[in-house]
């Protein structure tokens, strides 16, 4: 099929584009902005759109160097890990088991699910987990990992395209339930912020005026390289995890660098001005997250979708379903039927029908507007982000045995 590739450079100046413009639809659509749809999803999808139509008169797709952003998702994550403190992880350590113990129990339900509906139209039982966690809690990458498998296993010839285009559905739908799954909690529990902080992606300011807290160049580049070196010695963790044979996404090495980087570096170096939960790295860490996810949505290709058939599509809208069902009703209430119950029910929503990303971006929202609740920016990630990848291959490979 004839491809329009845009290089690097303009693609990552379009996810700039994209964010104004998603910025633009916010304030001029109402539902948008009442219901927490991050900018860059708007934006993106608004895109992605333009290119579905372009797709449709030229029978040309548009594809995007995505090089640059793969950079942004691995320093984001590591200005995650830099603003985690070993005391929240203690904290927090009750809700980082729930919650996976949680995500767990539903990635199961979710292959479950899946498992009857192919059972339900006559598909291929190995299949299942196209429309279950393989191709939502899983994404591209994993449905593009196994569709050819499952292709090979079971002569289904269409098993890749419908990964594909579950995955990219199911990105959609976890941008678009998250915000107001959120706003219903909180609205209809009359929730709030205990926090009186202003959110820097949900983690709190010290309580103190921080001189070091100003933002310039200084304390730009001061973050930067924080991030950059995290970044590094992630990646040379992460080629050493590779030989090991487990697979591992690059972000995973680089989160856990940046926590162990702010809970060594300015203990052993007490006058070094650390980056750590300032609002420099949280211009960093917005502004990584925002093109990151800008670009992920424009670069949607919609027109995958059209390979969904009829049966395909109940199936995932009954995932959907179930998604609002489980978090409104089990979810929320185990998570304590609070403020920060809230916000990760977002987030839930975020990652298991798309990506870790849009999660966060989910949280970002909703704290933006109602308040912070760092915690959920802590636990989130480490559950999402590094203990579901290695749980999901084993239940995807039990679920394909069947």
């Amino acid at each position: 099929m004839p491809e329009i590739v845009v290089p690097a450079f303009i693609s990552v100046t379009l996810g700039f584009v994209v964010f104004f413009l998603g910025a633009f639809l916010t304030r001029k659509i109402a539902f948008l902005g009442d219901y927490n749809i991050p900018e860059p999803v708007s934006g993106g999808l608004a895109v992605a759109v333009m290119t579905w139509v372009f797709f449709g008169i030229t029978g040309q797709q548009i594809g995007f160097d995505l090089e640059v952003r793969d950079y942004l998702l691995v320093a984001f994550f590591a200005t995650i890990g830099l603003n985690a403190q070993i005391a929240d992880l203690f904290r927090g350590g009750r809700l980082l088991i729930l919650l996976l113990l949680l995500t767990l129990a539903f990635m199961i339900l979710q292959n479950v699910v899946g498992l009857l509906g192919v059972s339900l139209f006559g598909l291929p039982l190995a299949s299942s987990v196209l429309v279950g966690s393989a191709s939502l809690i899983g994404g591209h990458g994993t449905a593009i990992a196994w569709g050819p498998q499952i292709e090979e296993m079971t002569g289904f010839g269409a098993a890749a395209e419908m990964g594909v285009a579950s995955a990219t559905l199911g990105l959609i739908l976890a941008a678009l339930l998250g915000g107001p799954i959120a706003k219903r909690l909180i609205d209809r529990n009359n929730l709030q912020s205990d926090q009186s902080e202003e959110p820097i992606v949900g983690l709190e300011f010290d309580d103190q005026e921080n001189p070091d807290d100003l933002i310039n160049h200084v304390s730009l580049m001061r973050g930067m390289l924080a991030v950059h070196v995290a970044v590094l010695i992630g990646y040379i963790l992460h080629l050493g995890i590779i030989e090991t044979g487990i697979k591992l996404p690059l972000f995973v090495p680089c989160l856990l660098v940046g926590i162990a980087m702010s809970n060594t570096i300015p203990y052993l170096f007490p006058k070094i001005a650390w980056p750590a939960r300032t609002k420099t790295l949280a211009v960093i860490s917005d502004y990584c997250l925002s093109v990151f996810l800008a670009m992920s949505l424009m670069s949607l290709q919609l027109w995958t979708l059209t390979e969904l058939g009829g049966p395909i599509l109940a199936v995932l809208a009954l995932q959907a379903v179930m998604t609002v069902v489980f978090i409104l009703f089990v979810f929320f209430r185990l998570m304590g039927s609070n403020y920060q119950g809230a916000v990760l029910s977002a987030g839930f929503a975020g990652f298991t029908l798309g990506a870790t990303p849009t999660a966060i971006a989910n949280m970002s929202s909703v704290a933006k507007r109602y308040g912070p609740a760092h915690l959920a920016f802590i636990v989130l990630p480490l559950v999402s982000a590094f203990f579901v990848d290695l749980a999901n291959a084993v239940i995807i490979q039990f679920f394909v045995s069947l």
